[in-house]
């Protein structure tokens, strides 16, 4: 079958971890044999895919939303699945298995500031191959996929690509579609051996400034909290350089950082959220992918696309849980201009 290109593809399938988020508002995190008081608890939406389909459909995506990957056979798994057809999200290729349970996570959110703790079982994800993905048969433009890092099967080494992961990209990008990758954070030296194959099959890279300097090596937060603008930069162009395609994009809470192929740069700032607002910092950087997904896949400018990432991601910082806060994209944009936005960043040398 002759692969169908870009352009005559519409909507986006997304492939990873599909997670049941247990949220637990504590009062304070605990030193090791100490109590924390939990002030509240919800449940929600967890894993890059369940996390940015939700979202796009939340903003009202009038193109073709599809889901792939794997959950358990349980309660948690039909959760999911029925939430997706609630969304009216494609479930063709989101498995079931009796081999693991779905995927959980007890989120612990510290009261003050919205500072979260993660306790995961990575369940059925950790099985998930995209073994059943024929991409030549998918009308869907893009194929995100997330999170590298935590696909314990899609992690492994491959001969030929690099890891399996690296594998299933460059698949989907022979049959016609974008590809656009996310990556878990996580306090390891696995970035380059992981991250790095998956790089020359990526189209859209979409990382946070911490997975970003892991990958690539750089410092961007400098000893006192503050973002150094320059390894930003830097980052993002070693990115290029190894061997995304068309655009990197680096967000983290003062705003996002794009940069094409071209070598055009550009800079957004995030809402000036009001002291309270932040009720959580679960799914924030869903949220602002789903938004530079949702322009990306309408052939939006890259400024509207990123003013649009930092409107959902201000949205979801509203609910404790990753999706719950998230709106229209009318209601997005409403925010940025109901709180204003921070400073301009600083683009450096």
């Amino acid at each position: 079958m002759k692969a169908r290109p870009a352009q005559a593809r519409r909507g986006i399938l997304a492939g990873g971890n599909w997670i049941i988020d247990q949220v637990k508002l504590i009062d304070v995190y605990p030193q090791r044999e100490q109590l924390a008081n939990i002030r509240g608890q919800s449940q929600g939406t967890g894993g890059a895919p369940y996390n940015v389909l939700l979202d796009l459909a939340l903003l009202g995506a009038s193109f073709p939303l599809a889901a792939a990957g794997l959950v358990g056979d349980d309660d948690l798994g039909r959760q999911i699945l029925e939430d997706c057809h609630r969304h009216k999200i494609d479930t063709r290729h989101l498995g079931v298995t009796a081999k693991a349970p779905t995927s959980y996570t007890d989120v612990m959110t510290e009261q003050a500031g919205g500072h979260r703790t993660f306790f995961h079982a990575r369940g059925a994800n950790a099985l998930w191959r995209g073994a059943d993905l024929d991409f030549r048969k998918s009308k869907a433009r893009i194929f995100h996929l997330g999170y590298l890092l935590l696909l314990d099967a899609l992690d492994q080494p491959d001969a030929k690509f690099g890891t399996q992961a690296a594998r299933l990209l460059a698949a989907a990008q022979a049959a016609g579609l974008k590809t656009s990758v996310d990556v878990v954070s996580e306090d390891s030296d696995r970035f380059a051996r992981i991250v790095g194959p998956a790089l020359n099959h990526m189209d859209y890279c979409i990382l946070n400034e911490i997975e970003a300097g892991k990958t690539t090596g750089f410092k961007i937060r400098q000893a006192d909290g503050t973002l150094d603008t320059v390894a930003l930069r830097h980052a993002a162009g070693v990115l290029l350089q190894r061997g995304v395609r068309e655009i990197v994009i680096i967000h983290f809470p003062e705003g996002g950082f794009a940069r094409t192929r071209k070598g055009d740069d550009i800079w957004q700032s995030s809402l000036k959220l009001p002291a309270g607002y932040i009720a959580g910092t679960a799914g924030a950087g869903d949220a602002f992918c789903a938004g530079c997904l949702l322009g990306i896949h309408e052939g939006w400018d890259l400024s509207k696309c990123l003013l649009v990432a930092v409107g959902a991601a201000a949205a979801s910082l509203s609910h404790p849980t990753c999706t719950a806060g998230v709106k229209s994209l009318n209601a997005a944009l409403a925010l940025a201009k109901k709180f204003g936005l921070r400073a301009p960043l600083d683009p450096g040398d």
